[in-house]
């Protein structure tokens, strides 16, 4: 602790106050702490950057592989309106035919995208809340006859 004595002027009686510093000390090595763990990531984050936006092309420099075609995203949407397929940046909308689902013109969809990108297992699914959960297991059952058997699924619905 920390103690503080002042005398003062005509009085001769003197002021004891006790300084608590330990609260201090705590918040400094926090921020402290916090600061060096904080620089680290900063200093890596630019040197990974930094190289890959300034490095000048040499002429013997190999070009950068296009993404493969496993890596194309693949995302079924099942909204009270239909379907919607998206398929990297194409997007296929399947509308409700007399109240029903479309579930033979996304299956057919689904077997194009296959045919194209046969090395593609894995998709998303997404559904709005207010939809029944069976219209989810038809959808993930359209995905997985098609070939699709690695599905993940989505939080939140669709926008």
């Amino acid at each position: 602790m920390a103690e503080v004595q002042e005398t003062g002027g005509n009085r001769s009686r003197k002021k004891n106050l006790d300084l608590n510093l330990v609260p201090f000390i705590d918040l400094m090595s926090v921020l402290i702490t916090f600061l060096l763990i904080t620089a680290v990531w900063t200093q890596v984050s630019m040197i990974q950057i930094g190289t890959s936006i300034y490095g000048k092309r040499q002429e013997n420099q190999e070009k950068p592989e296009p993404p493969k075609k496993v890596d194309v995203p693949l995302k079924l949407e099942i909204r009270s309106t239909g379907y919607l397929l998206t398929v990297a940046t194409q997007k296929f909308n399947f509308p409700l035919i007399n109240n029903e689902y479309d579930d033979q013109g996304l299956m057919q969809q689904l077997a194009q995208v296959k045919q194209q990108y046969e090395e593609k297992t894995d998709g998303a699914i997404a559904m709005q809340d207010d939809l029944p959960y069976e219209r989810l297991i038809r959808g993930m059952d359209d995905m997985l006859k098609t070939g699709f058997v690695q599905l993940a699924v989505l939080t939140g619905g669709p926008p």
